[in-house]
């Protein structure tokens, strides 16, 4: 039949409540056949009139006409009319979206996808159609903040949402309150089911979205370049939910005013966090100022986030002044005891071969108390740091310690390793640092040139050269044409600069301390594959010494001309000075023996002139002799 879409047949997908025990306590949850088709003919769906427009397209009121033999119905739905996108690319985007629509149906903290159709050439995402956002609804209230109990009921709804689709392997990126839709039960519904994930790769006319994985505001530092400064994760999210939640509770869009240049600047190279408010409960401002760790594997994990919301939730915070006057100060200090998330990432369990970590920039395994060894039990008593009993070969007894001074290694690797590809692949670097082993040998590695991060076996992998923060490294000779410009002295020779960061992708920051450069920090980026680390004991010669000192600072060079300027000078005075102190000694024994002629002419010779000068001449030079001539 003309016009019947493919997803209107009497096995249409459709909503219902589900109580669960208390008639009182409902929620939405959504039916439907296994395999649904997510297209949806352009002449069942008609646009009305635009509600709004964000970075990757507008969003419109539109009407669904679905029509079988046994019933014709209109659902007014919400469709996202995306920027145009090439041709050859619409392929590659439906097989994303298909993907993405099987896995977000039956999900209660998600918006429900109807499908996707296509308007003028450009490609429409219809969705159900929500009365309002938390958006909405913080613009109708003074100062635009909502109260404390609220923003963590929300907080939790939204949390459980992205946690669900998280697990599902899809990543938002576009978190923001206009984006959390108010369902009937106002309950916050996820808006954004993972749009920037479809573009990934694509490529696009849009200038804006060629650039940006998400809306300025509330991106996290590795999504403005994540090929470079990435990878993307699942705790890139965790950046963009706490901006949305300080945007709740304080009513001021983070970096609010700002053009996304400035935006850039502040967050990826000045490393700037939002200004927290007052008065939020110790759990919640601990997992939010995790989230603001520049190097995502520090942050907080969503499931770490949805457990700390949902214990503050119930807890009660009559107690807790919230001022909701436009006055309230938003400065606040950091917390002082502030958890380490990187340390409770992996989950230990019995039987795990185990060593100590590293100490921090440390790329040496020398002072590891546990080189190699087996959790033999550990101690169930609820703490997040709780104590584990690891056996070490040599020693008679089981070591008891903390669950966070050690990390578990399978297969040869642990997590934050040093790897290296085993096949070549030009679109990415071959070294890289290792995100997580599975127990059953599976790896995710961040490498340079990859948006995400990479998947594969552990026998991909071999071990490569471990890299720290203050070692000093120079371009290898035999690269020809660096991935990254490489500063170059005056003559051409290249500068050994010294590592100031790593990127969780491998990409080492390197400034050069020994070249000279007024106001601005000489410094580039790096591939680790294509560098080599320079030492002062490997150097050879004593030429090739006094070069590496020079690359420590700048200033080196006139110092060390400076010192022998003055050595020189000193051992010139030195040498002048002993020459002349023999003849000095000849001088001295002709002017002995000539004392006794010289002291008579000499005591006539004064008393002539004393006869002569003027007195008050004479009393001055020779005080003596005149006073015996008058």
């Amino acid at each position: 039949m003309a016009g019947q879409s493919s997803d209107s047949q009497p096995t249409d997908a459709f909503e219902y409540m589900l109580l669960e025990k208390d008639p009182d306590l409902y929620r939405m949850v959504f039916f439907g056949p296994s395999q649904i088709s997510p297209w949806i003919d352009p002449n069942v769906l008609n646009l009305k009139h635009r509600i709004g427009r964000g970075p990757f397209g507008d969003v419109w009121i539109a009407t669904h006409h679905q029509r079988t033999e046994d019933y014709d119905r209109y659902h007014e739905v919400a469709v996202k009319m995306l920027h145009p996108i090439k041709e050859d690319q619409l392929q590659l985007f439906s097989a994303r979206f298909d993907e993405i629509f099987s896995k977000c149906q039956g999900l209660s903290n998600v918006c429900f996808l109807h499908g996707i159709s296509t308007q003028n050439g450009r490609i429409c995402i219809a969705m159900k159609f929500y009365e309002g956002s938390v958006g909405d609804k913080m613009t109708r209230l003074k100062g635009g903040r909502l109260p404390l109990a609220e923003v963590l009921r929300y907080g939790t709804d939204l949390a459980r949402g992205v946690l669900d689709l998280h697990t599902r392997g899809m990543l938002i990126l576009n978190l923001k309150p206009c984006n959390f839709l108010i369902d009937e039960n106002d309950s916050a519904v996820l808006g954004d089911f993972g749009i920037p994930s479809l573009l990934f790769g694509l490529s696009l006319p849009h200038p804006d979205l060629i650039q940006r994985l998400g809306t300025p505001n509330y991106m996290a530092p590795e999504q403005w370049q994540p090929n470079i400064r990435g990878p993307i994760s699942f705790e890139t999210d965790s950046w963009g939910f706490a901006c949305s939640i300080l945007e709740m509770l304080s009513g001021i869009q983070p970096w609010r005013g700002k053009t996304p240049d400035e935006i850039y600047h502040l967050v990826v190279l000045k490393k700037e966090k939002p200004i927290f408010p007052y008065s939020l409960p110790p759990d919640i401002e601990n997992v939010l100022s995790g989230c603001f760790e520049y190097d995502f594997r520090n942050r907080p994990s969503m499931k770490d986030i949805l457990h700390a919301f949902e214990s503050a939730k119930d807890a009660d915070h009559d107690n807790i002044c919230w001022d909701n006057s436009e006055n309230v100060p938003m400065d606040r200090p950091t917390m002082a005891n502030r958890t380490n998330w990187l340390l409770f990432k992996d989950k230990l369990q019995v039987g795990d071969k185990v060593r100590s970590r590293k100490l921090k920039n440390s790329c040496s395994p020398e002072t590891m108390e546990i080189p190699d060894g087996t959790i033999v039990g550990m101690e169930d008593d609820g703490e997040h740091d709780g104590y584990i009993l690891v056996r070490v070969h040599g020693l008679h007894d089981p070591l008891k310690v903390r669950c966070s001074t050690v990390e578990r290694v399978t297969y040869g690797f642990a997590a934050g390793d040093w790897v290296r590809l085993r096949e070549e692949d030009k679109k990415c670097s071959q070294v890289g640092i290792l995100h997580s082993i599975g127990r059953d040998g599976t790896v995710t590695v961040g490498l340079i040139g990859m948006d995400t991060l990479w998947k594969g076996n552990y026998s991909d992998l071999q071990m490569a050269e471990a890299y720290c923060v203050g070692q000093f490294v120079r371009l290898k000779a035999n690269i020809s044409s660096p991935r990254f410009e490489w500063q170059r002295k005056r003559g051409g020779g290249l500068v050994t600069g010294r590592i100031s960061h790593i990127h969780p992708n491998g990409c080492l920051v390197v400034k050069f301390p020994g070249k000279f450069s007024l106001g601005e920090v000489c410094s580039c980026l790096a591939d680790p594959s294509e560098v080599e680390v320079v030492r002062f004991d490997k150097c050879e010669g004593i030429v090739k010494k006094y070069e590496h000192l020079e690359d420590f600072h700048w200033a080196v060079r006139p110092l060390f001309i400076a010192i022998g300027f003055f050595t020189a000078l000193k051992l010139g005075v030195f040498v002048g000075k002993s020459i002349a102190r023999p003849r000095s000694r000849k001088v001295a024994s002709i002017s002995e023996r000539s004392d006794d002629y010289q002291q008579p002419q000499q005591v006539v010779q004064n008393n002539a002139n004393a006869a002569w000068l003027p007195p008050p001449v004479a009393n001055m030079f020779f005080r003596d002799g005149a006073a015996s001539s008058g």
